[in-house]
């Protein structure tokens, strides 16, 4: 199985986007915790002096939180279909596409989730993420059910 260069290095360069993107919103719950002396846990909030132990009361850390769990539950799944997905030998303008629409979408949705900006945004940046995983797994299944 032979994997154009061309194509390989564009999936490595958005493979590579979103994973330092899921490791970012890490750090940036945690940062926001500690903003808002939101401590996870009792050794936490002994260490930072904090009144409770955070309770998912906080709004603002809730939303970096949830973002993050949402990058998390379609931001690999994105990882091994479009590594799978280079392996169908598809034309490079389509495959660089999917992989800028989901880039895009997934910064757009935290963008939209963190900031609040009124729906349908968010939910449109999701759908379009979740729509180029769904069209590459269709693409896989449907290549390599040939050969079954």
């Amino acid at each position: 199985m032979n994997v154009d260069s061309e194509l390989f290095g564009c999936f490595a360069f958005h493979a590579g986007l979103m994973t330092i993107k899921t490791l970012a919103m890490a750090g940036w719950t945690v940062r926001w915790r500690m903003k808002k002396r939101n401590p996870i846990s009792r050794e936490d909030a002994a260490l930072r002096k904090a009144d409770k132990i955070g309770n998912n009361q906080d709004e603002d850390v809730e939303r970096i939180r949830r973002a993050h769990q949402n990058d998390i539950e379609n931001i690999f799944p994105f990882l091994s279909l479009g590594l799978l997905y280079l392996f169908t030998n598809p034309a490079l303008g389509t495959a660089k596409m999917l992989f800028r629409i989901f880039s895009a979408a997934r910064i757009v949705h935290t963008l939209a989730y963190v900031n609040e900006v009124p729906q349908p945004t968010r939910g449109l940046a999701f759908f379009a993420g979740m729509g180029v995983n769904m069209y590459l797994g269709y693409s896989i299944i449907s290549h390599f059910a040939a050969s079954w």
